[in-house]
């Protein structure tokens, strides 16, 4: 068995390349949109009362939810950090405006270190992560794309 089968992605001690990062930062967005879209369907009502305009209990399972995704998303930032060899504390910067769309940007375009680093060797991309990616790449476009066509617009 390698150490590759045996490393937790859900883990952030590792390393992940360009395609496993989008790739698992897009498996989480369609788990969440999933996982909420049930519980809005099974309890509709929950999330706001419109007769009174009040939130309801939702709105904890939702912040259950947001703070779940913010973990993980911590957790692939400091993976995708470690494979450029840098120290998983710049995930950090994700708080600071304007210096979290340059770090999303740098992990997104900087290619990883080819050759073992101070945080382990480069992990293979798996062939769905590959495909994954690709969608989430293609989707991340087409809504550029969209947007700029609402603009012109209205």
């Amino acid at each position: 068995m390698t150490q590759y089968a045996q490393e937790s992605a859900l883990n952030a001690a590792g390393r992940f390349g360009r395609f496993s990062y989008l790739a698992w930062n897009c498996l989480l967005a369609i788990v969440a949109a999933i996982i909420i879209g049930i519980f809005a369907v099974i309890f509709p009502t929950t999330f706001i009362n419109m007769e009174t305009s009040n939130f309801g209990g939702g709105m904890i399972f939702l912040a259950v939810i947001y703070i779940a995704i913010f973990y993980f998303t911590f957790v692939f930032t400091i993976r995708r950090l470690h494979d450029r060899n840098h120290t998983g504390w710049l995930s950090l910067l994700m708080l600071v405006p304007l210096a979290n769309v340059i770090l999303m940007l740098y992990l997104i375009f900087a290619p990883g270190d080819d050759r073992s680093n101070s945080y382990g060797s480069p992990r293979p991309t798996a062939g769905w992560e590959a495909v994954l990616a690709w969608i989430y790449i293609v989707i991340f476009v087409l809504a550029i794309i969209g947007g700029i066509a609402a603009g012109f617009m209205s």
